[in-house]
């Protein structure tokens, strides 16, 4: 991608740009946080033209997803070796130590299990679920009613086992009560079925009932290939670690160091997900392919990419109905990804949030509206580009962008938010529980700013507060709310006299540089 060059703050018209006498009318004063007003208050800022040619950005090449199909999965299945099954002790297992380990761990197993906990494992080749309830005692795992199977106790997919669950299941239920779970240590098929976490004594599904109450879950360790198509999941995951519902996730860093598998893997593709504690998580995951699903009235977020997960695809997925935080997240170093066609809305926070020093990502034709708060939110992560994305009567902000610099937004409609169209600004942390050392971050944002339109925002289309630097070009603005008509804040608006007599009346970039940027660069 080109990157246009940073250090400065440009502005020209668009064809649209409303250019009404009542646009220079007086601006209405800025709250910006304390330490931005602080550093505002310390920098002087000069208004002149600028060239715009270094703002060129070709289209961004979005990755082709149409090769990832169930028919794709399907060729991927390797059946011709039958696997092993067996009834052993939990304990020892290296995929299930995360699960065990300790007095207090052990003892939740022990009291679901009335005993010593055991697991129904899978190794050295392939087996059909609809199978491995005739190799399994029925008090494990048993046919409730024709394609209906019960599990009461976890199935542990081991390192050259290969488990699939089709269509010969209707439906997997996972036992609460029992404390059932899923874990794959080699590879997971699951292609037109339904798994759900399942209670018992309401004969129904495991619903959400508080943070800290086992349900089941699915967790896929490092070194593992997970697919799932065309299926639905509901009623899993708890605020455990690794038990959050279905988790992708690399071994503890002990263990990843003992065991040396690589980064986990697969796709999860045009299934539906709902209740579940986390939609979807990863850690440590590299080129996985979430596309094509729903994740409706999920319990805190619906998608959540984290630490150090490159390479992703997250595409053509509706997330709606959070209840507790955001739809979509990437957060702490989810680097080199591609979120694009996605719809976030109904979300109790923001619809889709960057987040903790996740770069060089490409954020493309999503479509974001109605959230509880901001849509789009970028929070101390620089070198990324949004493009052509629309963000729709979202509670708060469109597009809010804090301490986070060379932040690209191309093509972009944000409209009839509640507050301002696209918001930058710097914040102090330091009164926060943030570790530093894990999440470093400067005090700095920086905009560039190209096409698209920022219409009928409750508070104006831009505020920028004391910006390292800022550019913006083409952008169309229509249709202000306020009776006074346009009217920009933050930095802007203490110039924007200036800019807009450049802007409108004489059809020129703008160019605004904080003084002291410009004697940097001059020494």
């Amino acid at each position: 991608m080109n990157r246009p060059k940073r250090g400065s703050l440009t502005l020209l018209a668009g064809a649209m740009l409303l250019a009404s006498s009542a646009a220079f009318a007086k601006v209405e004063p800025a709250k910006p946080v304390t330490m931005a007003k602080e550093l505002q208050e310390a920098k002087t800022y000069t208004v002149s033209s600028a060239p715009t040619a270094p703002l060129d950005l070709a289209k961004p090449v979005m990755p082709d997803i149409t090769g990832y199909t169930d028919q794709a999965i399907a060729a991927k299945i390797v059946r011709t070796k039958v696997g092993k099954v067996s009834v052993r002790r939990m304990m020892q297992e290296n995929a299930l130590k995360d699960f065990i380990g300790g007095d207090n761990k052990m003892a939740e197993w022990v009291v679901r299990q009335h005993g010593i906990p055991q697991a129904i494992f899978i190794d050295d080749g392939y087996m059909n679920l609809k199978d491995l309830v005739k190799k399994v005692p029925k008090q494990y795992l048993s046919e409730t009613s024709p394609g209906v199977f019960l599990a009461k106790l976890p199935i542990v997919v081991g390192q050259k086992g290969i488990l699939e669950i089709d269509k010969q299941t209707q439906e997997l239920r996972l036992s609460e009560e029992a404390g059932s779970f899923l874990v794959n240590d080699g590879q997971l098929f699951v292609r037109d079925t339904k798994i759900t976490g399942w209670r018992e004594k309401a004969n129904g599904p495991a619903t959400f009932k508080s943070a800290n109450a086992f349900r089941p879950f699915l967790l896929s360790w490092g070194g593992t290939e997970t697919y799932i198509s065309n299926s639905k999941m509901a009623s899993f995951g708890y605020a455990n670690s690794k038990s959050y519902g279905v988790s992708i996730s690399q071994y503890t860093p002990n263990m990843a160091k003992v065991l040396k598998r690589p980064d986990p893997s697969g796709w999860i593709i045009d299934s539906e997900f709902s209740d579940m504690w986390y939609g979807f998580y990863c850690y440590e995951t590299r080129d996985f392919i979430v596309k094509g699903n729903t994740y409706k009235d999920n319990i805190v977020y619906g998608i959540d990419p984290h630490d150090r997960s490159h390479g992703l695809i997250i595409a053509d997925n509706t997330v709606y109905g959070t209840k507790k935080k955001h739809g979509i997240i990437i957060s702490r170093e989810v680097n080199d990804s591609f979120i694009f066609n996605n719809r976030s809305y109904d979300n109790k926070l923001s619809g889709l949030v960057i987040d903790r020093n996740s770069v060089n990502n490409i954020i493309a034709y999503n479509e974001i509206y109605k959230n509880h708060t901001d849509g789009i939110t970028l929070y101390e992560s620089g070198d990324n580009l949004l493009y052509g994305n629309k963000v729709i009567s979202n509670r708060r902000h469109g597009i809010r962008v804090r301490n986070s610099v060379n932040i690209r937004l191309y093509e972009n409609l944000s409209m009839a938010n509640g507050l301002t169209g696209v918001y930058g600004h710097i914040k102090d942390l330091s009164d926060t529980d943030r570790d530093f050392k894990l999440d470093p971050f400067d005090a700095q944002v920086s905009l560039i700013i190209v096409g698209g339109e920022l219409a009928g925002n409750g508070s104006g289309p831009l505020s920028i507060d004391s910006p390292l630097s800022v550019e913006l070009y083409r952008v169309s603005m229509l249709a202000p709310t306020k009776s006074s008509g346009i009217s920009f804040t933050g930095i802007l608006g203490e110039r924007q006299d200036e800019i807009l007599d450049l802007l409108v009346r004489q059809q020129k970039a703008v160019l605004i540089d904080p003084v002291e940027r410009q004697t940097d660069l001059q020494d």
